[in-house]
């Protein structure tokens, strides 16, 4: 089903982010909900600094608790080795039958350095090249074997449909290939939080989806112009990039009018509509209102182009999931402007992306 503004589906994802919680039903319930809204992932983020389970771990244990929603785990690219990270993203996309992404993040910090045993980290354009390099090197080794590839046979020393990659980066080698059979998804989905400058010329070459921090519709645009204007440059189908809005929501005050100091829910519209948004000091921008302006605002932002859908952060985390699944998303799906049902089974059919041959 396309949407009415001509504008391409309309693409929502959520965070099941739980902070303190180790238990797998904390994060198979959200995701369970943010599937029967028909969300196309849910993300879960991760780092050295940051307390708590492994994110790709307990995706991987809330692939068999799901059916169709998308799960893309944070994988820091810093301080970790390439050919077991992309062995670990492929092993996802395996349990989740082509349901994987992976959000690529770089480590910047001393304290993470030192968490690692590692020396301080490198400056953010060295970091975000070498994220770069683990994309294209991931790539490679989810190419390097066959589909059709064969058991490996020692005695006569045939490979079974496996070949080297031979890459050198500019901070690791790696000769593959990998021990991972071809990903169900070819390649899994690549998400990058391209708000931040460093990051958006790895976002436009590699990404999939691409992640923007803006409190408001015109800075959107502008960065997925640029975004889809790189992708265009390094001889990609600019098409092909998925750019969504990243916000975090509180519905938690109902369908109030914005308070004094928060931007219009909508461009060119006063503080009299319902909702609103403003930058935040860390992190996502933040929303504050009802399902209701909520979606108005999802509608108005995707309908002008500005982005391709919204990535959402519940502010907490099952009382703003429940409602955005419950009340903005169907209301959306009542307007025509997102669609009802999954018409595939991967995380690329999801995005309206190609499986690369």
């Amino acid at each position: 089903m396309t949407p009415s503004s001509g504008r391409g589906l309309l693409h929502l994802a959520a965070a099941v982010d739980q902070p303190g919680a180790y238990d797998a039903a904390a994060y198979t319930e959200p995701a369970r909900l943010a599937e029967r809204g028909v969300l196309d992932f849910v993300t879960l983020k991760d780092g050295f600094a940051r307390p708590g389970p492994d994110a790709l771990a307990v995706l991987a244990r809330v692939a068999p608790e799901t059916r169709r929603i998308g799960l893309v785990p944070t994988v820091t690219t810093t301080h970790t080795e390439p050919f077991h990270l992309q062995a670990a993203v492929a092993t996802l996309d395996w349990v989740s039958r082509g349901r994987a992404g992976w959000w690529l993040d770089v480590s910047a910090t001393e304290r993470e350095a030192r968490l690692v045993g590692r020396r301080p980290a490198a400056s953010a354009a060295a970091l975000w090249r070498k994220a770069g390099e683990v994309a294209d090197v991931a790539a490679r080794l989810w190419d390097s074997t066959e589909e059709d590839a064969g058991a490996p046979d020692p005695a006569s020393g045939h490979r079974g449909g496996r070949h080297p990659v031979d890459f050198t980066g500019s901070a690791f080698s790696v000769r593959g290939p990998s021990t991972v059979p071809r990903p169900s998804q070819g390649h899994p989905v690549r998400v990058v939080d391209a708000t931040e400058v460093p990051a958006r010329s790895t976002a436009a070459r590699y990404a999939d989806v691409a992640l923007v921090r803006a409190a408001d519709c015109t800075q959107a645009a502008a960065v997925r112009e640029e975004l889809r204007s790189g992708a265009a440059r390094f001889g990609r189908d600019p098409r092909t990039l998925r750019v969504l809005a990243s916000l975090v929501v509180d519905l938690g005050g109902g369908e109030v009018t914005a308070e004094p100091g928060w931007g219009s829910l909508l461009p060119g519209r006063g503080h009299g509509r319902r909702g609103g948004t403003r930058r935040g000091a860390q992190g996502p921008p933040l929303y504050r209102g009802g399902p209701v302006a909520l979606a108005e605002l999802i509608a108005a932002w995707h309908g002008q182009g500005a982005v391709d859908g919204f990535h959402l952060v519940p502010a907490e985390p099952r009382r703003d999931l429940e409602r955005l699944v419950n009340g903005t998303v169907v209301l959306l799906q009542h307007r025509g402007l997102f669609r009802t049902f999954y018409p595939g089974s991967t995380l690329r059919e999801h995005l309206g992306l190609a499986r690369p041959a």
